[in-house]
C-alpha cells in the first residue's frame, strides 16, 4: 500500500516536472506581437467592415450630390451631326398637282450643330440641391458613428483579452501555491509529520488548480482570436494585449451639464439633426414646384445639301414652364411630413436615450468603483489568510485542509476583483460611447491621451 502511494506521489512529481518545464518550450515560439489599446483601435477602423461600408455610402452620397448640382445650376450641352440621303413620296403628303412626280429624290443634306440648354431660375432643383448637401453631411455623420460604434466594440474585445490574461495569471499563481502545498504535504508524509490524507488532499486541490489554469488559458486564447479577428489579423496571428487590467479613477462630472455636451457630439444625433434639415429642404422643393421655370437654350452649326454647300444656322430662345396640373406633388408632400415626424420621434427619443446611456454608465462607474475598493479588501484578506493557513501548517499545528479553504478563498477575491475592475473599465467605455467622439474619450479616460 505503502509503495503504491509513493508511486502516486511520483508520478504527480513527474507531472509537475513537466509542467513546469512546459514554458520553456512555450518561449522557442515566436514571441507574440504586443499591441496597445490605441494601435487595436486604430487597426479595428481601418478593417472593420462596418466602417468600410459606411464610407461607400458617403461617396454615394457625394455623388448624388453632383448629380444634383448638374441638374440644378450647370449648363447641359451637346454636339449632333448627320448626313442624310433620302427620298419623299410627295403624293403622300397631299401634293398631286400634274406636272409633279409622285416621288422626289434622290437628295442629300448634312448637318453638324452644338446644343446647350442653361437653367437661369428652377427653384425645386435648387432645393434638391441643398437636400443633397444636407444629406451629403448626414452620410458623413453617418460614418462617424459607424466609428464610434466600432471603437466602442474593439475596445470591449480589448478588455475581454485583458482580461482573460489577468484571470491566466492568477490561475497560474493558484498552481505555484498548490505545487508547493503538495511538496510541502509530501515533505511532511516523508517526515511522519503529515498523514496520506493530506497529501491525497493536497494532489486533489493541485488537480483541480491545473485545470483551472488550463480552462482560463483557453479562454485567454478565444479572446485573443476574436480580438485578431475584428483587428483585420489572421484569427492564428500571435498577439497578446500591451497593457495589463488595472483599475483607474475617474472624476465624475455633473450630470446635468453632461447630456447637453453629448447631444453636440453624438454624431448619431447631428445625422438625425442634418436628415431632418434635407426633409425641410425638400419640402420648400415640393413646394416649389409651383413656381415657374425660366431656362435658356439654343443651337448653332451648319446645315447644307453637300459639305461644300454647309451654311451657318442657329437659333437662342427663352423658355418659361408653368405648372398647372400635378397632383403627384400631393402625394410627395404626404411623404415628406410622414418622414419628418419619424425623424422627430426619432430625435425625442435619442434624446431620452442618451441622458439615460449617461446615467447609466454614472451609475455603473459609482459601482464598480465600490465593488473594486471591497474586492481588493477582500483579495487582501484572503491573501494574509492563506499565509497563516500556509505557516500553520508548515509549524504542524493544523492539517492542511485550512490551507486548501483559504485557496479557494483567494481564488474567489482574485476572480471578483478582475470582474469589479473589468466592470468598471467597461462603464469607462459606455461613458465614453454616451458622450459622443467615442475613441478620443476612451484614450483620455484610460489615462492615454
Amino acid at each position: 500500500m505503502k509503495s503504491a502511494f509513493h508511486f502516486v506521489c511520483a508520478s504527480v512529481a513527474a507531472s509537475i516536472a513537466c509542467w513546469a518545464f512546459s514554458p520553456m518550450a512555450a518561449a522557442q515560439q515566436p514571441a507574440p506581437y504586443r499591441i496597445t489599446l490605441r494601435e487595436a483601435i486604430q487597426k479595428g477602423l481601418q478593417a472593420n467592415l462596418g466602417v468600410l461600408v459606411a464610407g461607400t455610402r458617403v461617396e454615394e452620397a457625394e455623388g448624388a450630390r453632383l448629380r444634383s448640382l448638374s441638374a440644378a445650376l450647370l449648363p447641359r450641352v451637346n454636339i449632333q451631326t448627320y448626313a442624310s440621303a433620302q427620298n419623299r413620296d410627295l403624293y403622300a403628303f397631299g401634293l398631286s398637282e400634274p406636272g409633279i412626280p409622285h416621288v422626289i429624290g434622290p437628295f442629300s443634306n448634312y448637318d453638324f450643330r452644338v446644343y446647350a440648354q442653361q437653367n437661369v431660375v428652377d427653384l425645386a432643383s435648387y432645393r434638391q440641391l441643398k437636400a443633397s448637401k444636407d444629406a451629403l453631411d448626414a452620410g458623413k455623420l453617418d460614418y462617424l458613428d459607424a466609428r464610434d460604434l466600432i471603437v466602442r466594440s474593439i475596445a470591449a474585445l480589448y478588455l475581454s483579452a485583458e482580461s482573460a490574461v489577468a484571470r491566466a495569471t492568477a490561475a497560474e499563481s493558484r498552481v505555484n501555491d498548490s505545487s508547493a502545498l503538495f511538496k510541502l504535504a509530501k515533505e511532511k508524509h516523508d517526515a511522519g509529520t503529515a498523514t496520506g490524507v493530506d497529501v491525497l488532499r493536497a494532489q486533489v486541490q493541485l488537480a483541480n488548480d491545473k485545470q483551472g489554469l488550463l480552462v482560463a488559458q483557453n479562454q485567454h486564447k478565444q479572446s485573443l482570436l476574436g480580438l485578431a479577428r475584428n483587428l483585420g489579423m489572421s484569427p492564428g496571428t500571435p498577439l497578446e494585449p500591451a497593457e495589463a487590467l488595472e483599475f483607474r479613477s475617474l472624476t465624475q462630472p455633473e450630470t446635468e451639464t453632461l447630456a447637453p455636451a453629448a447631444l453636440l457630439a453624438r454624431a448619431d444625433y447631428l445625422s438625425l439633426a442634418m436628415q431632418r434639415k434635407e426633409l425641410a429642404e425638400q419640402q420648400r422643393a415640393n413646394a416649389a414646384r409651383w413656381y415657374p421655370k425660366l431656362s435658356i437654350n439654343g443651337n448653332f452649326g451648319g446645315i447644307g445639301r453637300s459639305v461644300g454647300g454647309v451654311q451657318p444656322t442657329g437659333l437662342i430662345q427663352g423658355q418659361i414652364d408653368f405648372t398647372v396640373f400635378d397632383r403627384d406633388r400631393n402625394g410627395e408632400a404626404q411623404q415628406i411630413a410622414s418622414r419628418l415626424k419619424r425623424i422627430d420621434d426619432q430625435i425625442a427619443d435619442l434624446q431620452r436615450g442618451v441622458e439615460e446611456e449617461i446615467r447609466e454608465a454614472l451609475l455603473n462607474l459609482d459601482s464598480a468603483a465600490e465593488q473594486v475598493a471591497l474586492a481588493a479588501e477582500g483579495q487582501d484578506l484572503a491573501t494574509r489568510e492563506l499565509k497563516l493557513a500556509q505557516d500553520r501548517f508548515q509549524a504542524g499545528t493544523a492539517n492542511n485542509v485550512e490551507v486548501v479553504t483559504a485557496q479557494d478563498e483567494l481564488a474567489r477575491a482574485q476572480e471578483n476583483y478582475i470582474l469589479a475592475v473589468s466592470s468598471h473599465v467597461d462603464a469607462k467605455f459606455a461613458l465614453a460611447r454616451a458622450m459622443g467622439d467615442t475613441e478620443k474619450n476612451i484614450l483620455q479616460y484610460m489615462g492615454k491621451p
